[in-house]
């Protein structure tokens, strides 16, 4: 009975909290990675360098801070801006950009973005459970919104049906 009962309290945790499987990222790593980044922009080759910082906008989305995922965003929509990245090269800044916005909260972004990275690589798993879980997340966020437009439809039209009988 007890382990029903847990199981139905996680359930509704889950409902209201989103429940997602993509990783949390902490400030030590985020910081681990930075210094990495500094290092490697002081006389390494430009395609270290590049990877230093796609690992770090990695952290960055991936992290409980908001401040942290702005950044990571920032920073993979200005490797976006390149016009010369192979289809190939654009699929991971793609899904981390898709990964930021959900973790923002900016569901229909990161709708487009995981529909773009999944027009270069369709059968990419990561990408499809961020797809899924993004609209179950709409799908969520939705129903509560209508549970509270209901509610609030219902507590107005009780409030007039009170005073039209206090009226009488």
């Amino acid at each position: 009975m007890a382990d029903n009962v847990a199981k139905f309290f996680e359930s509704v945790g889950n409902f209201f909290s989103g429940g997602d499987q993509i990783p949390w990222c902490d400030r030590d790593l985020i910081a681990g990675i930075e210094k990495e980044v500094a290092d490697a922009q002081n006389g390494s080759p430009d395609h270290i360098f590049k990877e230093c910082l796609m690992r770090l906008s990695w952290a960055l989305v991936h992290s409980r801070h908001p401040e942290d995922v702005q950044r990571g965003i920032a920073m993979l929509e200005e490797v976006m801006r390149d016009p010369t990245k192979a289809p190939l090269e654009v699929r991971e800044p793609l899904y981390l950009l898709a990964v930021g916005y959900y973790r923002s909260g900016d569901h229909t972004r990161c709708r487009e973005l995981v529909q773009q990275s999944l027009m270069v690589a369709p059968d990419w798993r990561q990408a499809l459970n961020l797809k899924k879980m993004n609209e179950a997340k709409i799908k969520r966020d939705g129903a509560i919104g209508i549970g509270i437009a209901a509610t609030a439809v219902g507590l107005l039209a009780g409030g007039i049906a009170a005073a039209v009988a206090r009226k009488k």
